[in-house]
């Protein structure tokens, strides 16, 4: 696929969401699965481990309330996660979508090791050798997204699930932000740290076309979190008195002003994130680029 066609991936998407709709079966989820404990619980669905009655086979169950889920997006959701899951770093699927009488849902595998949110210390982050661990894995997941012309657009540690200790093996889930790029996109919700600055302008209504750059800004602040055990600022908004200063530091090379935590980052660290959260989209480096720095440290070993 033409990494830059967000068209074709669109197209694609909804051939599958049309097959996929026709062969929707309605079951009792009950009578198919038995229901072990919740995973995990958001704004729009749950997540559950539950076992498959006949098979024995553990699974995870995502059900999404039909008062709160429309047909399209559940669909939607499904087969961009299916179209996704044949990389080693992304949730596999079982290609089982189905709707009962009050919900839509779909199994995927389980992850047993929870997700990178739990093994990040609050002041602290990870050990550096985890941190680039994760960062090889993210960068060819989000590469191999990006190649089929669709912008993930929701980084964060909460969305990296755990396959094995010290990040061994991690793979990106939740793929409901998920959209072709060049999508016109409006802030829909509140500012946070992840939300790049050309999207956190935008809440006067006016829709900017989604790009791979969106990506990479999120990575960065992953990378700031794991390497710190902070976020970089609250919001991206000139505002916060954190993402003020690193707009100086952006646009004039004075570090003088950085938040403290900036100082358990060596130099090459520094650089990395100042290249993937460039405040010009145009400027921003591509994920891969944090490839590069892996030969370097990246947190300073005397930091007290």
């Amino acid at each position: 696929m033409d990494p830059n066609n967000g068209t074709m991936a669109e197209n694609l998407l909804e051939d599958m969401m049309e097959i996929t709709g026709q062969n929707l079966n309605t079951i009792e989820v009950d009578k198919h699965y038995k229901f072990i404990k919740q995973l995990g619980k958001g704004k729009y669905g749950q997540v559950t481990l539950v076992i498959h009655r006949q098979k024995g086979t553990p699974m995870a169950l995502k059900l999404l309330p039909k008062t709160l889920t429309k047909r399209q997006n559940f669909l939607y959701e499904y087969c961009v996660a299916l179209s996704l899951s044949s990389h080693p770093n992304i949730i596999g699927m079982f290609g089982i979508a189905f709707e009962s009488p009050d919900h839509y849902g779909f199994l995927y595998e389980v992850a047993l090791h929870q997700d990178l949110i739990s093994i990040i210390k609050p002041t602290e982050g990870v050990p550096e050798p985890v941190a680039k661990v994760c960062t090889h894995q993210l960068v060819s997941a989000l590469e191999f997204i990006h190649s089929r012309g669709l912008v993930y657009r929701d980084v964060k540690p909460e969305n990296v699930l755990l396959f094995g200790p010290d990040c061994q093996r991690i793979k990106l889930t939740d793929f409901g932000l998920t959209r072709p790029r060049g999508t016109l996109l409006k802030l829909v919700s509140g500012v946070i740290p992840y939300t790049a600055p050309e999207l956190s302008n935008t809440q006067n209504g006016e829709a900017v076309p989604i790009d791979f750059t969106l990506d990479a800004w999120a990575f960065g602040v992953l990378l700031f979190s794991l390497l710190t055990g902070y976020f970089p600022w609250e919001k991206t908004l000139s505002s916060d008195p954190f993402f003020d200063d690193f707009i100086v530091w952006q646009e004039t090379g004075r570090d003088d002003q950085l938040a403290w935590h900036w100082k358990k980052l060596t130099l090459e660290a520094m650089d990395m994130l100042k290249q993937l959260m460039a405040l010009n989209p145009c400027k921003r480096s591509p994920v891969n680029k944090a490839l590069w720095y892996l030969q370097y440290p990246w947190r300073v070993d005397n930091w007290k």
